[in-house]
């Protein structure tokens, strides 16, 4: 993505993936990891996978900035590639980055992905702008699993039913806990209270579908959502984007 904003604020959501973004002008202030920063132009932000965020201008200038999104299991192949057997997912201790070096491996890397560059080109600068970002930026490895076991099954019953319209009781019953635990668990371990992960499984669910190149208003019916313009009131809150333009661009 490539964008820049003067009134958009992303609603508090995470990504299943890697995303590593460059401001390029102006202030970005977001939240993340219980803590509020803001990246300048030339800083590096770096979210791990499932690390809920929002983001929004910092003044009434906006911000431009350009971003990509890595699939864990594409980065945890590029390390293997590099070091020569199987390595672990990194950790990225520090939201927002000064380094120079990072931000030019990612631009070049953005730029390659949006201009066409042969595959072989896109492939040599993935895996420098990740290698890089792991040597320079990373402070450990990612924990494979939540810290907390009410939290980890109340997720469970969420993956397994995000159609469906899933009840306090019936969630707390699923973590062996009361509601109040729960929901304090689970705000601690994902940093969202479930009824908005469930919002998210649900946009996941119809991200995929719209890929697809299926229609918006099946799509949205299809994966939990009241209507068209619910999906889309959603879609732009944590995208910045419409599901129809999304689904264009997945088609070029």
């Amino acid at each position: 993505m490539h964008a820049h904003f003067e009134r958009h604020a992303y609603h508090r959501h995470s990504h299943e993936t890697y995303s590593f973004g460059v401001t390029e002008d102006g202030y970005q202030a977001f939240k993340c990891r219980g803590g509020a920063h803001t990246s300048a132009a030339g800083m590096v932000i770096a979210f791990n996978p499932d690390d809920p965020h929002d983001g929004r201008p910092a003044d009434a200038l906006g911000f431009t900035y350009r971003i990509v999104h890595i699939g864990p299991e594409l980065v945890a192949g590029v390390l293997a590639d590099i070091g020569g057997r199987p390595a672990g997912l990194p950790l990225f201790e520090a939201p927002v980055v000064g380094d120079p070096v990072l931000a030019r491996s990612l631009r070049a890397l953005h730029g390659a992905l949006l201009g066409g560059a042969p595959a072989l080109r896109r492939d040599e600068l993935l895996t420098a702008a990740v290698g890089a970002m792991v040597n320079r930026a990373a402070s450990g490895r990612l924990r494979v699993g939540p810290s907390s076991g009410a939290a980890a099954r109340a997720r469970r019953r969420l993956e397994e039913r995000y159609l469906d319209d899933v009840g306090a009781d019936e969630l707390a019953e699923a973590a062996g806990c009361s509601r109040f635990a729960l929901y304090r668990a689970f705000r601690r371990a994902y940093g969202m209270a479930p009824s908005d992960y469930q919002r998210q499984l649900r946009l996941r669910a119809a991200r995929v579908r719209l890929a697809r190149g299926e229609p918006i208003g099946e799509v949205a019916a299809a994966t939990g959502f009241a209507d068209q313009s619910h999906l889309t009131r959603w879609f732009v809150r944590c995208y910045a984007m419409t599901p129809g333009k999304y689904r264009a661009a997945c088609g070029d």
